[in-house]
């Protein structure tokens, strides 16, 4: 249990903070202890939500059973949460899995690619051989639907949002803002610099597991041609 701390939220939830710093070893923690706590939950819990380096556990302070030792149910509750973290196998439900997403980079399916290029005195040629030559891990999902928080992206090419965000951006949009890089999976507002776009589809509402990426996964992006991507788009 080193370095993991718990912080009540209010009178119904409490997060439990498992590292300091976000990095992969605190992201297996969370995920690990998040599958295993959904699997396995206590009586009275409502919600598990997971972050980067935290995830908050919702429960009914009705349902909680206190004793003379724990005398409120936040009390009883980390002491469950405790005994959990320190028994548990964390063994994962999740099996990540490595995706290529193919990306056409640049003009009307990257607007913002000479920006970008421009911020850092590089070539478009060179800020898409460096944002394509990188491992990602998925963080998390949020935002929107199957919205990816990708973790890996070389700080080199790390480009302010637009200062007046898009009222509408095309689903499967690359984008980079800040020092993340991310897929809108659906057409949504937004303000990152958009540098490309992929032909695949990353959620679907039909589909048994709707978001095509998942907390855990990798992704590379494979550069694509135009004609490439178009074709892609009639076969879809």
């Amino acid at each position: 249990m080193k370095n993991v701390t718990f912080f009540p939220q209010g009178d119904r939830a409490v997060t439990i903070s498992f590292g300091d710093f976000i990095n992969e070893e605190t992201h297996i923690c969370v995920q690990h202890f998040t599958s295993n706590i959904k699997l396995n939950p206590f009586v009275g819990m409502l919600e598990v939500v997971p972050s980067y380096t935290t995830v908050t556990v919702y429960y009914d302070p009705v349902k909680i059973e206190v004793n003379e030792e724990l005398h409120s149910p936040y009390e009883r509750v980390v002491k469950l949460l405790e005994n959990f973290i320190s028994t548990s196998l964390l063994l994962n439900e999740h099996k990540p899995k490595t995706i290529t997403i193919p990306v056409c980079y640049g003009d009307k399916y990257g607007p913002d690619l000479p920006f970008v290029a421009h911020y850092h005195n590089l070539t478009e040629q060179e800020v898409i051989e460096i944002h394509s030559s990188t491992e990602y891990l998925v963080y998390m999902i949020g935002f929107a639907p199957g919205f990816p928080y990708l973790g890996g992206m070389p700080k080199m090419i790390a480009t302010p949002r637009k200062d007046t965000p898009r009222i509408s951006i095309p689903a499967g949009s690359v984008g980079i803002g800040g020092e993340q890089t991310g897929i809108y999976p659906i057409e949504s507002p937004g303000g990152w610099q958009l540098i490309g776009q992929t032909p695949l589809t990353l959620f679907d509402q039909n589909a048994a597991q709707p978001s095509l990426l998942q907390a855990g996964d990798r992704i590379r992006f494979e550069p694509i041609p135009a004609k490439q991507y178009e074709k892609w788009q009639v076969i879809d």
